[in-house]
C-alpha cells in the first residue's frame, strides 16, 4: 500500500512539528512542574492523563492536518497502514527480535570488556512478550507511529530521501522527549540526554529501514516501537541528577550506543536506494 503523494504539502511539516511539540511540550512540562511521579503511593490519575494526551499529539495532530488536506478518504487511507500486516513473516521476526538481539550482544560485550554481566530486568520473558503485545494490539503505539512513521516520514523522505529523513527525523523524536527527563518516576529521569539522543537516532534508522521494507505498514513499525519499550532484557542505569545534557553515563550505555549504530549505518547504506512509497 503506497501513502498518498506528499510533495504538495510544503507547509505540512512544519505546521506538524510545531503543533505536536506545543502540544506535547505542555503536558509534559505540566507533570515535571507538578513534581513527576515520586515513589509515595500517590497514583496522580490527571497527570497520567496529561502525559497520554502529550503521547498521543503526534498522531491527533497528523490526523488533523490529514483531515483539512486531504478529507476522509486520507484519513481512512493514513489509519489503513495500522492494519497493514500482509508482510513476510521474517519483518515480525525483526520487529520483535531487534531490540533484544541488541541489548544481549550489548550484555556479551560488557562481560568481556567490563569483566561483569549487567544487572537484568527483574520480569520474565512472558511478561516482557506479552507487554509488547498487549501495548501494540491495544494501539498504545499508534499515539506515536501514525505521527512520526505515518505522516512525517514520508514527507521528509521525499525531500531528504529515506535515509536522511530517517536521521533528522530521529533528531525531533528525542528532543521531543526531553521534558520527560525532568520528570521523576519515568524511565528518562537521571539518564544522559545526549547519549539517548544517539541511541534514538540509531533506532529511528532502524524503524525507517523496516517501514521502507514493509511497504509503509505502521503496524510492524508500532510492533517494533512496543518492543523496543517492553523487551529491554537490561534496564538502563539512572545517574544522580545532575543535569540530563551532561553527556556522562555508564558503560552499558556506550556499549549500546556503538552496538546500535553499526546496523544503523548498514540500513542507511541500502537506503540510500530506497524509492519514496508514494512514486510505487
Amino acid at each position: 500500500m503506497a501513502p498518498a503523494d506528499t510533495r504538495s504539502l510544503p507547509g505540512s511539516l512544519l505546521a506538524f512539528f510545531a503543533l505536536t511539540f506545543a502540544i506535547t511540550w505542555a503536558c509534559f512540562i505540566a507533570v515535571a512542574r507538578s513534581g513527576g511521579f515520586p515513589a509515595d503511593g500517590n497514583p496522580r490519575h490527571g497527570l497520567h492523563a496529561l502525559i497520554l494526551l502529550g503521547t498521543f499529539a503526534p498522531s491527533l495532530v497528523a490526523l488533523a492536518l490529514t483531515a483539512r488536506a486531504q478529507g476522509r478518504a486520507g484519513v481512512r487511507a493514513l489509519l489503513a497502514r495500522l492494519f497493514q500486516w500482509n508482510v513476510n513473516g521474517r519483518w515480525y521476526v525483526f520487529a520483535v527480535g531487534y531490540m533484544a538481539t541488541i541489548k544481549l550482544v550489548v550484555v556479551v560485550v560488557h562481560r568481556l570488556v567490563v569483566g561483569t554481566w549487567p544487572v537484568f530486568r527483574a520480569e520474565s520473558l512472558v511478561v516482557m512478550v506479552a507487554a509488547t503485545l498487549f501495548s501494540t494490539l491495544i494501539g498504545g503505539q499508534s499515539g506515536e507511529e501514525i505521527g512520526w512513521r505515518g505522516f512525517a516520514l514520508p514527507r521528509m523522505a521525499a525531500r531528504l530521501g529515506l535515509g536522511g529523513a530517517s536521521i533528522v527525523l530521529g533528531v525531533i523524536w528525542a528532543g521531543w522527549h526531553l521534558p520527560l527527563f525532568f520528570v521523576p518516576g519515568v524511565d528518562t529521569f537521571g539518564q544522559s540526554f545526549p547519549v539517548y539522543l544517539l541511541q534514538v537516532t540509531a533506532l529511528s534508522v532502524a524503524i525507517a529501514w523496516l517501514w521502507w521494507r514493509t511497504g509503509g505498514s505502521l503496524l510492524l513499525t508500532m510492533l517494533m516501537h512496543a518492543a523496543i519499550n517492553n523487551l529491554n532484557v537490561v534496564p538502563s542505569v539512572p545517574r544522580a541528577v545532575l543535569s540530563p545534557f551532561r553527556p556522562d553515563a555508564p558503560p552499558l550505555a556506550w556499549l549500546s550506543l556503538v552496538v546500535l549504530w553499526i546496523p544503523a549505518v548498514y540500513f542507511l547504506v541500502r537506503m540510500r536506494r530506497a524509492t519514496p512509497l508514494h512514486e510505487g
